[in-house]
């Protein structure tokens, strides 16, 4: 999650829009924006009435990197206390000696509840 902020946050494109008039004809992100049929006939007229808008958006160009020494005293003992308490802090449970591991039942002559016939309902 915070690598795909990271992304998104570093990430810069452009917006273009074409306005024929005061209507808008088309919006593009990343590539040109497709121009109105009367943009042709404008350069024989000599005469404009189509605008392109870019807008910009800027990602952030750097990038802080935090090290371990920028840390205050309090921190850096927190988080090694943290560190210390996660890899070393926990102990395995004992193996318990299971008496019955390798049981194996009698075999069924015959099924006494159906030759009873009591049934659990």
């Amino acid at each position: 999650m915070l690598a795909l902020l990271v992304l998104f946050s570093t990430v810069s494109f452009t917006i273009e829009k074409h306005f024929c008039g005061d209507v808008l004809v088309d919006v593009s992100v990343f590539t040109e924006a497709d121009k109105c049929e009367l943009e042709s006939l404008e350069v024989l007229l000599k005469k404009t009435c189509c605008k392109d808008e870019i807008n910009v958006v800027k990602g952030q160009d750097e990038l802080n990197v935090s090290s371990f020494d920028d840390l205050d005293f309090q921190q850096q003992q927190f988080l090694y206390a943290f560190t210390y308490a996660n890899i070393f802090g926990f102990e395995s449970l004992e193996k318990h000696h299971i008496p019955h591991k390798n049981y194996s039942p009698p075999s069924l002559v015959a099924d006494i509840q159906v030759l009873d016939q009591v049934f659990i309902i």
